[in-house]
């Protein structure tokens, strides 16, 4: 039997969870269908950098990613073409590395970016709804935020939830942080953890995901999904616990998380930077399966898109050029939580 025990310090106080498995990961990871993306954007095509991050998709199946023209304050379309999004020209130093788009109570179109430079968000807003994102503004901003690396959006209450962390060679808590930011932009921490990446909500927006990695000696040596009961109008986390530990699921602890976004049945996608794949979980934490990539070792994100919803585009460094960002595309069978949300 193998036990896993995380400790982390969650809205002032401390809380214990663990998790156990009598069967073998290499029983689970024999068992699970695997399957394979194909390339879409590749190297010889790629307007995108090594930094390639931040997978999100807009209310018409569009698909962006942060990188665009190797630059740190640039984002980019990359679906259905490749085309600059927005770019930060103000300031200088910002380094987007997550997208989330919303549509706002007067129907407007908007897009979240998070600047792990700045320690803040910016929201770029589409005021006539033509696809022109004209208008930006610092959303919610904290000196306190480690980054923020990754957003997840609660669009019933424009609520935002914020994952950092920091890579330390013996990892503790505090290496990673969860905020979140209210509808005005007010911000607020609700936690810190070990290190901290990947976050997303469930398609009723009960549930939030977390994942927390642990170094030790300069090594990766434990990666896990956290879960958390969310109260999304009042911004407040309760009732922490394992959802999936990956050493005694399928005996990849060492690989770490990266994004991972919902379908709308509540399956979850979790990119597994360095073990160039994607893991299908169900919402009871069982694994569905593997989606390996064409083009990708280092798979930074994934977002659900395309016109339907149905398309997985996985982003990273490119396997053959790792100067260069490369996107793998692979057809599900249920439409992204985000891009169903943006739909009504």
């Amino acid at each position: 039997m193998l036990a896993v025990l995380y400790v982390g310090s969650v809205a002032g106080s401390t809380s214990i969870s663990t998790s156990t498995s009598t069967s073998t990961a290499s029983d689970t990871a024999r068992s699970v269908p695997v399957f394979k993306a194909k390339p879409y954007v590749t190297v010889e095509t790629s307007m995108f950098g090594p930094l390639i991050e931040g997978a999100a998709v807009d209310k018409n199946g569009n698909f962006y990613a942060v990188g665009f023209n190797d630059t740190k304050a640039a984002t980019g379309m990359a679906f259905p073409m490749q085309k600059l999004f927005f770019q930060d020209r103000a300031k200088t130093k910002s380094w987007f590395n997550a997208i989330r788009f919303n549509i706002d109570p007067a129907g407007v179109q908007e897009a979240y970016l998070g600047d792990v430079e700045g320690h803040r968000v910016v929201r770029v807003r589409d005021p006539e709804n033509k696809g022109r994102f004209v208008h930006s503004e610092t959303f919610c901003v904290s000196p306190d935020m480690l980054q923020p690396n990754d957003l997840a959006i609660a669009h019933s209450t424009q609520r935002l939830f914020l994952s950092g962390m920091r890579f330390t060679p013996n990892s503790v808590v505090g290496d990673g942080d969860l905020w979140t930011c209210d509808a005005s932009g007010k911000a607020r921490k609700l936690g810190s953890f070990h290190r901290t990446n990947g976050i997303e909500l469930s398609p009723d927006e009960k549930t939030l995901y977390l994942s927390e990695a642990s170094n030790r000696g300069g090594k990766v040596v434990s990666n896990a999904i956290l879960a958390f009961d969310v109260d999304v109008h009042r911004g407040e986390i309760s009732r922490g616990r394992v959802f999936v530990d990956f050493e005694s699921l399928d005996g990849s602890g060492t690989d770490d998380i990266d994004g991972m976004r919902a379908d709308a049945h509540g399956n979850l996608y979790v990119a597994r930077w360095g073990a160039g794949k994607i893991a299908k979980l169900s919402p009871a934490g069982a694994l569905v399966a593997y989606i390996h990539l064409s083009s990708i070792d280092q798979v930074t994100n994934l977002e659900l898109a395309g016109p339907q919803g149905k398309d997985l585009f996985a982003v990273g460094a490119c396997k053959s050029n790792p100067k260069k960002g490369c996107i793998d595309r692979y057809a599900v069978a249920v439409e992204g939580r985000a891009f169903s949300k943006l739909h009504g």
